[in-house]
């Protein structure tokens, strides 16, 4: 049997240890060094495994692609997962994706600490004081792209309007994702709109917890949980949930420290996703850390094990595009949304706001964003030189 022929509902048993070997090897690289978002990492997958290894076809790649766009989660992550099923069956499924989030954890929490010891020195604040305008940009980006192909319909532009005005008058940011899934499949799926009324319940104001002094572990994995298991589309909307429930609704979080978050996680490698991690150990040191990542990320492996034995089913369902075309005209209004939100936090000056535009005009000439933002960071650092106050 080919290599491209392993599959189904598992690998054969020959080589397994091997197999899974080369597959821990090769994304730990990749999670090394896949610098750049979800394109970028998708990009070097298909670069890695259909080019250089031909351990799958052109065709196959992107019908995993598909199948990983459809579920909720972080793309690449769950790429990854299917692609390792692929190789050497379910234990290649988590060995991948481990493999290929684990550097970027490891990374992140190490910053992390870094940033609760030594946050408060002027030249760390300086730091993230300048790259705050790159990742406000870096989410105008994101959101515009996702726009490009989001919004191909005449009611998607309603839709559109009407996340937005719920997400402005205070409506729970997964719950507009989720009742526009469910008019998406109203619209364009052909179901009937009986179903709505249950998911509406998600509409419902979400009560402001009390913050303790300290936040348990058990209260920020339900938190994570919760996030990583509604979060379809951009890995840029995970931002905006993050924000709705941890700064809005809990209060865990302040919006300083959510943009540093989304620094750190854009400037290191691998999936956005290890955002959480980094505002686990902010929230509740390292076992926090250990809490978020976990719960931000156990939803998708979960996710890929549950579709695989539907996976030809979900790549042909119209019920189950039209539901995230739905959610992905809705993650456009919340990105839009938070991005405008993080922008009165993040530019301060004529300065920061010039920043953000050359950043904006840089990432749609096509620059990467790991090297905006770490320019970001040098002009912040030459800003506190010139002005020490």
């Amino acid at each position: 049997m080919s290599e491209r022929q392993h599959g189904g509902d598992g690998a054969s048993t020959d080589g397994r240890g091997g197999r899974l070997t080369g597959l821990a090897a090769v994304f730990l690289r990749l999670g090394l060094t896949s610098f750049g978002g979800p394109a970028a990492h998708v990009a070097l997958m298909r670069d890695e495994f259909v080019r250089r290894r031909g351990w799958l076809d052109d065709p196959t790649f992107l019908d995993l692609l598909g199948a990983a766009n459809l579920i909720p989660g972080p793309t690449s992550t769950e790429l990854a997962m299917h692609i390792g099923f692929r190789r050497a069956g379910r234990s290649g499924l988590v060995v991948a994706g481990l493999a290929f989030l684990l550097p970027a954890v490891l990374v992140v929490a190490a910053l992390a600490w870094l940033y609760v010891e030594y946050g408060r020195r002027p030249e760390i604040e300086a730091l993230f004081v300048g790259v705050a305008p790159v990742v406000v940009a870096v989410i105008v980006q994101a959101g515009w792209s996702i726009a490009r192909g989001a919004l191909r319909a005449p009611w998607h532009a309603g839709l559109l309007a009407a996340a937005v005005a719920a997400i402005l008058a205070g409506l729970p940011e997964i719950g507009v994702l989720l009742l526009a899934g469910v008019v998406g499949l109203v619209v364009g799926g052909g179901l009937q709109p009986s179903g709505v009324s249950s998911v509406a319940l998600w509409l419902l104001p979400a009560p402001t917890a009390v913050v303790a002094a300290t936040v348990s572990a058990a209260a920020i994995l339900l938190a994570f949980l919760k996030i990583g298991a509604v979060l379809f589309g951009s890995g840029y909307v995970l931002v905006a949930l993050l924000r709705s429930e941890l700064v809005d609704g809990l209060g865990w979080l302040t919006e300083t420290q959510l943009l540093d978050a989304v620094a750190v996680g854009q400037a290191t490698p691998g999936p956005l996703f290890s955002t959480a991690t980094f505002i686990g150990y902010v929230i509740g040191g390292p076992v926090g850390s250990i809490a978020a990542t976990v719960g931000v990320f156990l939803p998708a492996f979960i996710a890929v094990g549950v579709s695989i034995p539907i996976l030809h089913r979900l790549r042909g369902s119209a019920r189950a595009r039209a539901f995230l075309d739905g959610v992905n005209v809705a993650a456009v209004g919340l990105i839009a949304v938070v991005a405008v939100q993080l922008a009165a936090t993040a530019i301060r000056d004529v300065v920061a706001l010039g920043e953000a535009v050359v950043a904006l005009v840089l990432l749609t000439a096509g620059l990467g964003s790991g090297r905006l933002v770490l320019a970001g960071a040098a002009i912040g650092l030459i800003r506190l030189a010139l002005d020490p106050r």
